[in-house]
């Protein structure tokens, strides 16, 4: 029986060819095609205003059009599919974050970061459904708390940094409190963020994003030295 094994797996390993590389491009654009139609379907449940709690997997791959067997080879939960959404938005918030330089223009730089508010805020309202609902599954589910812990820290510590080397370079105040600024900024804003977002109709998104620009840009970058 132990021979026959062994020359069972030596045949196996004969007639099994590798997979090709465009084979292997092949599945892997399977693969993206399948998560791409689960990330669809959860931003289109959440959109169409179904609480992310009542979302089963079951309504996800119906929704979705795909099986049960095949959403478990893409995602461990219904959670990893919002993780992965919220995780896309996260790299383009933080693509912005990084391109924004408060060095450019120094006249109008409460102006500039205004808009850099203003693009945060319609991007943030374009997704409005994904980010509530990951502000509210947070409160519950231990892996969506760490994604949003990690998402608001790693724009904390950006946050930071920027403000650090403006005080290395003598434009922001030397008293500047760097760490307690940008926590106030980061998880600040996130919050009144959100409620700007959820009550008003986006007429007053630009009010909204002048005030904020303006806060912090005389608040942290650039107000006077005690």
């Amino acid at each position: 029986m132990f021979v026959d094994d062994i020359r069972n797996t030596i045949d196996l390993k004969v007639h099994v060819r590798p997979m090709t590389g465009r084979q292997a491009r092949y599945h892997a654009a399977r693969s993206a095609a399948t998560q791409a139609k689960l990330l669809a379907a959860m931003e289109d449940l959440l959109d169409a205003g179904e609480s992310f709690t009542d979302i089963t997997v079951q309504r996800l791959i119906e929704e979705a059009g795909v099986s049960r067997a095949t959403f478990y080879a893409h995602f461990r939960t219904k959670s990893d599919v919002l993780v992965c959404l919220a995780d896309r938005l996260r790299e383009q918030q933080l693509a912005r974050a990084q391109a924004w330089d408060p060095t450019l223009g120094e006249e109008d730089g409460a102006e500039r970061y205004a808009q850099y508010w203003l693009e945060i805020i319609t991007a943030q309202r374009a997704s409005h459904s994904i980010m509530a609902a990951v502000r509210v599954a947070a409160s519950y589910d231990p892996g969506v708390g760490d994604f949003y812990s990690d998402d608001l820290e790693t724009f904390d510590e950006l946050i930071r940094s920027l403000l650090l080397s403006e005080k290395a370079a003598g434009s922001a105040p030397a008293d500047l409190d760097a760490a307690n600024a940008s926590k106030i900024i980061i998880w600040g804003v996130g919050g009144a963020m959100a409620r700007h977002i959820g009550t008003d109709d986006g007429s007053g998104d630009a009010a909204f994003a002048r005030e904020l620009g303006r806060i912090f840009w005389y608040g942290a970058y650039r107000r006077p030295a005690d």
